[in-house]
């Protein structure tokens, strides 16, 4: 009897300290709320999110999980910035032209001109905007925010709803879509009406003819299903760019390991190097693809190039003056930004 006593009691020890195990590596694992703005889909996710998620959970042998929200189930692009400094989400794709009154130095790789390539805009913008950085002392960390990996986006076009892009004249006056900031500037310079507003908001806006057109990169005209509804589009030019960043918060950072702080900044920095490469891709790929369905590819005359050229030169000026009046460090950014573009040359 004793001796069923005894083997009874033992079997209930080891059956508690087994559950006391299970409890503690599951009270172990840190889970983060990644949530952003873009469709199912969209090759942004596919190249650098989701891959991002997936390399930092191995790499920490599950004790880092994510749980992802996309398509704005969170909320609007504009409020992912407020949703990650409250606490909502951990991580969020921030774009600072969506919060350009939060993060008005943060939209320095938007401006026109400067590169020509995806890759060329990001790594110069990953020198600024990582710890140690200008844009993360001056801005990113006022904010209780860091980035963690980042994306600018290929050189954006004049996509047109209509095939009335004949040269830099027929741009007089139309309704342009813009993400704001500097590209709000540009348009003006060419001449027609910027109307800013949030990307998942072009395809009906375009559809039910509130705008003439807008200013993309090819590489994000599928993932919005846009190519049905384009019908000319400029080629070669350089009318701004648009920054992805994904930024986790002071608060769920220092939740963190340092051994779970270095996975994060490591693959972080992979998916920056990676992603921009997809871009450029997929760039090239989706302009002939848009090309193939009826599109109009126009490649302005060479006046109208160098016309293009004389008014986008001083938009980088105009931009740093505004905010340098403002107190902020426009031109010190500004020449950072260029200083670190002549240095991946």
């Amino acid at each position: 009897m004793k001796l069923v006593k005894k083997t009874l009691l033992s079997t209930l020890c080891l059956g508690a300290f087994a559950t006391a195990a299970v409890t503690a590596q599951a009270a172990d694992t840190v889970k983060l709320r990644l949530a952003d703005s873009f469709p199912t889909g969209h090759y942004i996710p596919d190249a650098m999110t989701k891959p991002f998620m997936e390399a930092v959970t191995e790499q920490t042998d599950g004790a880092v999980e994510f749980e992802y929200y996309p398509a704005e189930q969170m909320g609007k692009s504009k409020d992912m910035l407020s949703l990650t400094q409250s606490g909502v989400v951990d991580i969020a794709y921030v774009a600072p032209a969506f919060v350009s009154d939060k993060m008005p130095l943060g939209v320095v790789a938007e401006l026109p001109g400067g590169f020509t390539e995806s890759c060329e805009g990001t790594q110069a913008y990953w020198k600024l905007a990582q710890e140690g950085g200008i844009l993360h002392e001056k801005e990113f960390a006022p904010l209780g925010v860091k980035v963690l990996f980042t994306l600018v986006l290929p050189p954006y076009q004049i996509f047109l709803g209509k095939d009335q892009l004949t040269g830099l004249d027929a741009i007089d006056g139309l309704k342009i879509r813009t993400s704001g900031g500097a590209k709000e500037i540009a348009t003006r310079k060419i001449k027609a009406t910027p109307v800013q507003m949030a990307t998942p908001e072009v395809y009906e806006a375009l559809a039910r003819g509130t705008i003439d057109g807008m200013l993309f990169p090819y590489s994000s005209i599928l993932s919005y299903d846009l190519q049905t509804l384009v019908k000319a589009a400029s080629v070669g030019e350089n009318f701004g760019s648009f920054i992805v960043n994904y930024v986790i918060s002071d608060n769920s950072w220092n939740k963190l390991s340092e051994e779970q702080q270095k996975v994060l900044t490591d693959v972080g920095h992979q998916m920056t190097e990676e992603a921009c490469k997809v871009s450029q891709r997929l760039e090239v790929e989706d302009m002939e693809t848009i090309k193939e369905g009826g599109a109009n590819i126009v490649e302005f005359s060479s006046e109208d190039k160098e016309k293009i050229a004389q008014l986008m030169e001083d938009v980088g000026t105009e931009w740093a003056e505004a905010l340098d009046k403002r107190g902020k460090a426009g031109s010190e950014v500004l020449e950072a930004f260029q200083k670190a573009l002549a240095e991946n040359e």
